[in-house]
């Protein structure tokens, strides 16, 4: 495709609701009331509330390929070159493994420069945070109905979870089938619980992409890793964490890093991050290698780093990728506020948060 065929980026690309500052607000004290919750339930320790149970620790870099077109050397990309890179792989819920759920690849890239998105991000460090699924809930409204049930539920008993699971399992079924739609929430909690060095990962929502708006993933490059993709990964209370562990310690994994650019609000929306960008309309464009090499993928001194130190978040960005639209948005003050209590809750435990400057911050 031409580059005239992509919307150019500018500030009005996003469209505030009125009544999305009101279920931001109301986001942020649910999130708040349930991390007070899991703290006492955990005898003092503060957890994430988004992707709490970290499966794996990861070294590795990421290559910006050499020769990339204009409208793809943007920000991050403007350059070929190679960066450090830290990969936090997670999964949805802080529960046994026999509960499926979304699974997260969570990418810090090291030592870059230029302005950033939010003012007070001394870092030089970008944050990708990337998910299983290719689309998340629509915006802050919907996003809010959702957090509501998390906070009903959040000590419900897993053999709950695992039945809501196999219903909703059954109904993704039968939408892939029939075409009809449903709740994004059902997709979420109707994981089918693969193993996830074979998953493709999504941003979810658009990002700013230097002149352009884009969406970006990381999908599977080296056999051994698609030989995983769709192979059952759930059988056991802690069986993800210990297929990481058992794949690097005998392999290598590299992953595609790729872009889909934004070409009008209708068909590749940004307010609305429910909506699959269609591929015949977007297709993936290469930007890089994420090259992971074999390495011990868990350790104390590594979990306890990146679990309990380390954050991510998508706006600990480039002011050339900074995340647009309402999800997005929310975001921005969710994890602040989620990061800021997770702090405080386990400051006599832990080191205070520092943001890594070199790979060997991660500890072996």
């Amino acid at each position: 495709m031409s580059a005239t065929q992509y919307l150019r980026y500018e500030p009005s690309v996003e469209q505030v609701r009125p009544e999305e500052t009101k279920a931001v607000a109301e986001i942020i004290a649910s999130i708040k009331r349930t991390s007070e919750f899991t703290c006492d339930r955990d005898k003092g320790h503060g957890t994430r509330q988004q992707h709490a149970k970290g499966v794996g620790f990861l070294r590795g870099e990421l290559t910006v390929y050499d020769g990339l077109p204009d409208h793809l050397r943007q920000g991050l990309f403007e350059k070929a070159g190679v960066y450090p890179i830290i990969v936090r792989l997670s999964t949805a819920f802080d529960k046994s493994d026999r509960v499926r759920s979304p699974r997260g690849f969570a990418i810090k890239v090291l030592g870059v420069t230029g302005p950033k998105a939010t003012d007070d991000d001394a870092s030089t460090n970008q944050d990708l945070l990337l998910v299983n699924h290719k689309s998340y809930f629509a915006d802050a409204m919907a996003y809010w109905s959702a957090q509501r049930n998390a906070e009903r539920n959040v000590g419900m008993p897993d053999f709950v979870f695992r039945f809501g699971g196999f219903v909703a399992r059954n109904l993704v079924a039968l939408s892939d089938s029939t075409g009809i739609h449903i709740p994004i929430l059902l997709r979420a909690i109707g994981d089918p619980g693969n193993n996830i060095l074979g998953e493709t990962f999504h941003t979810e929502g658009a990002l700013r992409f230097g002149d352009y708006v884009a969406r970006l993933r990381a999908v599977p490059m080296s056999e051994a890793l698609r030989r995983l993709t769709g192979q059952p990964c759930h059988d056991g209370d802690d069986v993800v964490l210990k297929s990481v562990v058992a794949y690097f310690k005998d392999n290598s994994a590299e992953y595609e890093l790729q872009a889909q650019l934004c070409t009008d609000l209708k068909r590749t929306p940004i307010e609305d991050a429910s909506i699959d960008w269609p591929e015949d309309v977007s297709p993936p464009q290469a930007l890089g290698k994420i090259t992971l090499p074999r390495q011990a993928a868990d350790s104390p001194a590594r979990r306890d780093y990146a679990n309990e130190v380390l954050s991510f978040d998508p706006w600990r960005s480039l002011a050339a990728h900074r995340p647009l639209g309402s999800i997005m948005r929310v975001r921005r003050d969710a994890y602040r506020m989620s990061r800021t209590l997770r702090q405080q809750q386990n400051k006599d435990k832990f080191p205070p948060p520092k943001e890594p400057r070199e790979i060997a911050d991660l500890p072996d």
